[in-house]
């Protein structure tokens, strides 16, 4: 790097004042220009600035890890650990274009990932992108686990003629009826980045990087709306007499706190 020397001494200079202030505070003596007090400050300063940009770019590195870290749930090939399940009048799961395609039935429709157990239940984040293709329902019916695997709820988006967005359920409420439900406008053939970070005390929802969804479920009960999706449980994508198109599934642990 050729600009390594100047960035040095500048940062040197910079560090010397820091150092210069710390070596004040720390031993109560009088700074010099020449002599070992300039040059340890300049040292401990040059130290404590490098520390301080370490520390500004340790949330990128931590970031960048997190994502390393991330286990990949459907390649775009094929449905791999994905099984398409019919509740009944379900429709069509496919491949596509990279797409996991959730078609049109009569009723849900969707696909249960296999592999769950070796997944984390808590301290987690799932992310995906969808979009509705037809339909007037819901097009993102994501069923997941809340701290043990016989315990989930379902984020549903677009439900109840296409608006509500919500949680399912909160004790024994749904989505249309607990205090995660609101109303949402989604657009057809629109992608909408989505993530779900599940932990003991909260689940959040983001919708293209906005937080949707903020629930405190300690001490609350969490579990499925009764029916048929309590047969896509643990983790599960599903829609209602709605076709949709979802890829980039991904889940990645979480830093406990």
């Amino acid at each position: 790097m050729e600009g390594w020397p100047t960035i040095r001494r500048q940062s040197m200079e910079v560090g010397a004042r820091i150092g210069n202030l710390w070596w004040r505070r720390s031993l109560g003596r009088k700074t010099s220009s020449c002599g070992n007090v300039a040059v340890l400050s300049m040292k401990h300063g040059f130290f404590i600035l490098v520390v301080w940009v370490g520390m500004m770019g340790v949330g990128a590195v931590l970031a960048e890890e997190a994502k390393a870290n991330a286990v990949v749930l459907f390649d775009g090939k094929t449905l791999g650990d994905w099984k398409a399940h019919d509740a009944g009048g379900s429709g069509e799961v496919a491949v596509k274009d990279g797409e996991l395609r959730i078609g049109r039935g009569e009723s849900i429709t969707g696909a249960v990932y296999q592999k769950a157990a070796e997944l984390p239940v808590s301290d987690y984040e799932i992310s995906l992108e969808a979009k509705r293709l037809d339909g007037l329902d819901f097009f993102v019916g994501l069923t997941f686990p809340v701290g043990d695997l016989k315990t989930c709820a379902t984020l549903v988006m677009g439900g109840w003629g296409g608006s509500v967005t919500g949680l399912s359920s909160i004790d024994d409420m749904d989505a249309s009826e607990n205090s995660t439900g609101h109303y949402r406008r989604y657009e057809d053939n629109k992608w909408y980045a989505v993530r779900v970070q599940v932990t003991s005390e909260t689940i959040k929802v983001f919708c293209d990087d906005e937080m949707i969804i903020n629930a405190d479920i300690k001490g609350k009960k969490v579990g499925l709306r009764y029916g048929s999706i309590e047969e896509f449980a643990p983790l599960s994508l599903t829609t209602y007499q709605t076709e949709a198109a979802i890829r980039n599934i991904k889940l990645r642990p979480l830093e406990k706190k």
